[in-house]
């Protein structure tokens, strides 16, 4: 009996720590000895970049804009650990669909069997979450992935992003579509921080995975074109994403998340900014006094 292919999406918004995320936890799951491929679905092609010393790969829409047919196995190469790294890649500026190299890479890999064939234990689809909508919507829509994590900080245009992915999500529930995981809590140095993820979690019913701290770790490793797990295998932050990863490998159950409408997340983002007024003030006058 063929093992049972684990495929999750990862989704964030652009500069929120996505790829970096996601290389770690390809690379914590590598090292613990699943068989792992990582499918960069961003359209800048840089997902799996810390994986391989920082090189870039040719993305499959390179190779197709060469040629008609490409083999799959072209667009595939190895990285830290054994990692499989694959990126979609985009059209040039201001041409064509940002998403349509996830549904051309996505395609070629299935019918070309390439999953099969290589006998991964997981696949994780590193996806641009700013805008879910055409391809960058096809692993939640189509149910390719089975679990759907999202990367967000406590900034609110990160949890607007997230919040357009439960709706996304929601949506496509009814339909066979993939089911959300959790949010992975990035960025997370402060009790602040903290409550506001935290209370953003509590009202769309959902569990948060990991916080991750900013580390200054995670520069210094991706300024040397690494993972952290590479670069700095005994430090805490590493140790961060393997228990991340962990998580990831033995999660079992997603569910439809319980997005908040666009009058009710600002008028939730109004209530944290009178918050944060009022904690400043009451600084300031601690200060003083």
């Amino acid at each position: 009996m063929a093992k049972q292919l684990k495929q999750i999406a990862i989704y964030g918004k652009g500069g929120i720590g996505k790829s970096t995320t996601t290389s770690n936890i390809s690379a914590a799951l590598a090292e613990a000895g699943y068989k792992v491929m990582q499918f960069g679905a961003d359209p800048k092609a840089d997902s799996t970049n810390t994986l391989r010393g920082g090189e870039y790969i040719p993305s499959v829409l390179d190779l197709l804009a060469e040629r008609r047919r490409v083999d799959a196995y072209e667009a595939i190469f190895q990285g830290f650990g054994g990692i499989y790294c694959v990126e979609a890649g985009g059209p040039q500026p201001g041409v064509g669909c940002a998403g349509r190299g996830i549904i051309t890479a996505v395609e070629l890999l299935k019918q070309q069997r390439v999953f099969e064939e290589l006998d991964l234990d997981i696949v994780i689809y590193d996806v641009l979450g700013d805008v879910v909508c055409g391809g960058f919507a096809v692993p939640v829509r189509e149910g390719i992935a089975e679990h759907v994590f999202t990367v967000s900080s406590s900034d609110f245009m990160a949890i607007y992003a997230a919040n357009n992915l439960f709706r996304g999500i929601e949506r496509f529930s009814n339909s066979g579509g993939a089911l959300l995981g959790g949010i992975i809590a990035n960025s997370i140095n402060t009790d602040f921080q903290r409550e506001v993820i935290d209370d953003f979690a509590a009202h769309t019913d959902t569990p948060i995975v990991q916080y991750v701290p900013r580390s200054l770790t995670v520069t210094q490793a991706e300024l040397s074109g690494r993972t952290t797990i590479e670069a700095a295998p005994q430090s805490a932050q590493a140790d961060v994403y393997r228990q991340l990863a962990r998580r990831i490998a033995e999660h079992t159950e997603s569910k439809v998340p319980t997005p908040l409408n666009p009058q009710q997340l600002r008028e939730w983002s109004a209530r944290w900014a009178d918050h944060l007024v009022a904690a400043e003030r009451a600084e300031a006058e601690r200060q003083v006094a």
